[in-house]
């Protein structure tokens, strides 16, 4: 995202999600508050929205609905994003359930496996679809990201097939890097690499 650090980007999210639940409540949050839900100080969340062309004022505070909005717009997020899930086990079935992606503005619209097993199933309100048409529905436009379920053997060869599919957005769940083509952004979530950090503080 041009012209901002990765550590802004990174908290922009958290002040969104305060932002989110205030904003039936009040009409201005103070630095304070946004701090608060990021974990930094304040003349960090100062800085962090300087960055963005917005500013507070003294005294009173940051307008909550305008500064939603414009967060939502920096990170690409004012209008719903569809998601798609490869990997219809454990967590990617667990994932496909998960209603806190749709409240934050993302909608699962397909899931994807190769098991026989597996295909054809349902998981809510979706059906198992066979990885073999994953190309073509991204031709179709029918999902902008992609999250990665899959084994880590898998993870190379999946994020492949979507990079040359289109799909520039993708977060990997897999226990394995993946490298991507530039101008495709991916996250990679390691849960057993967090829990062995976390181990470690208790």
């Amino acid at each position: 995202m041009p012209g901002l650090s990765r550590a802004t980007v990174a908290r922009l999210p958290r002040y969104l999600r305060l932002l989110e639940d205030i904003d039936a409540e009040r009409e201005t949050v103070s630095s304070g508050d946004l701090a608060g839900a990021a974990g930094v100080n304040a003349a960090n969340v100062r800085r962090d929205l300087s960055a963005l062309g917005f500013q507070g004022t003294r005294g009173v505070g940051y307008s909550v609905a305008p500064l939603r909005d414009r967060i939502r717009r920096e990170l690409g997020i004012d209008s719903r994003r569809r998601v798609a899930i490869v990997g219809a086990g454990n967590l990617g079935t667990a994932l496909a359930r998960y209603t806190g992606l749709g409240k934050r503005g993302f909608d699962v619209v397909a899931i994807y496996d190769v098991d026989p097993a597996r295909i054809g199933e349902r998981i809510g309100e979706l059906t198992v679809l066979d990885l073999e048409r994953i190309t073509a529905d991204c031709a179709a436009g029918n999902f902008e990201m992609a999250i990665l379920a899959v084994p880590a053997g898998a993870a190379q060869p999946v994020a492949d097939l979507l990079s040359s599919a289109g799909i520039s957005s993708i977060l990997n769940f897999a226990p394995q890097r993946v490298s991507v083509p530039d101008g495709v952004a991916v996250r990679h979530v390691d849960l057993s690499v967090e829990l062995q950090i976390l181990s470690y503080y208790g």
